[in-house]
């Protein structure tokens, strides 16, 4: 775990903190976001960066989803339910955000060595580890198979899986994302895109395996820890972490050369998302 450790111990992180931006910051911005920062920091144009950010009601299906044969009935379904969706531009399958679930991305330079995939699979599993360590509760990454968007770096307690990692490499930068569920329901999350691939695969046999979900096997940390926590606790114990493995921490939102990269990443991004779902209009 050292190498892992190495990685979040940065003479300089610069924190964008999107956390409370409210319903009105749509999912698209985010990932058009991480694209960015992965351009400016690994051509070494911007420090390391952590961004934290939270999007209401918002299904992010990946793009194996958008093959299911009946994908227009569970894209309904979704919508009355009241949830929006998009189709992210990195890897793995439907996820649900919503307010009691916090995003957290860590964009880091490719430098001489380059970052394997497992080392910064890692230095997430290490950062959450270390967040959560005075409830004394093993967390484990491996993949919990019943979970939505199941994957070998779940994480989970007692088998019951509350995060989910992803990355995306783009331009010498990595993006290692989570998303952790903080407070709410992890099983009725999990109900939702179970009936979402029971309503957009009805029974049909496909080339891809779509995943068999088992509502129970997915929790939020609340339940897990048996206390009411919010996002802006996670948060505080995340800038805790980051204050101590830091030389310097900043606060500060996408720079002029970043926002001029944004516009580029932000249409590319909505361009895929035309081209993925354009046919069911």
């Amino acid at each position: 775990m050292d190498e892992a450790l190495n990685l979040l111990r940065q003479d300089k992180w610069r924190l964008i903190d999107q956390s409370a931006l409210g319903a009105h910051f749509h999912a698209l911005q985010s990932f058009g976001t991480d694209d960015t920062l992965c351009e400016s920091v690994g051509t070494g144009q911007s420090p390391a960066t952590v961004r934290a950010w939270v999007h209401h009601n918002t299904i992010v299906l990946g793009i194996q989803d958008t093959r299911l044969p009946h994908l227009q009935d569970g894209l309904d379904y979704l919508e009355e339910q009241g949830y929006q969706y998009i189709v992210r531009n990195s890897g793995g399958l439907a996820v649900v955000l919503d307010e009691g679930v916090l995003n957290l991305s860590l964009i880091l330079p490719e430098k001489e060595k380059g970052i394997d995939i497992n080392r910064g699979y890692d230095a997430m599993w290490f950062l959450i580890r270390e967040m959560f360590a005075d409830f004394n509760s093993e967390i484990e990454a491996k993949e919990i198979s019943a979970s939505y968007c199941p994957g070998s770096y779940d994480l989970s307690i007692g088998d019951k899986k509350f995060a989910g990692i992803s990355q995306r490499r783009l331009k010498k930068g990595v993006a290692v994302q989570i998303y952790l569920c903080v407070t709410g329901s992890g099983s009725a999350r999990a109900e939702l895109i179970r009936e979402f691939y029971s309503r957009a695969k009805k029974g049909e046999s496909t080339k891809f395996n779509y995943p068999e979900i088992q509502p129970d096997v997915m929790a939020s940390l609340s339940e897990l820890f048996g206390v009411e926590m919010t996002v802006q606790d996670v948060m505080l114990r995340f800038l805790r972490f980051l204050n101590a493995n830091s030389g310097e921490l900043t606060s500060g939102y996408l720079n002029g050369t970043e926002i001029e990269l944004f516009d580029h990443y932000y249409k590319r991004i909505i361009e895929r998302n035309e081209k993925f779902l354009e046919p069911l209009v």
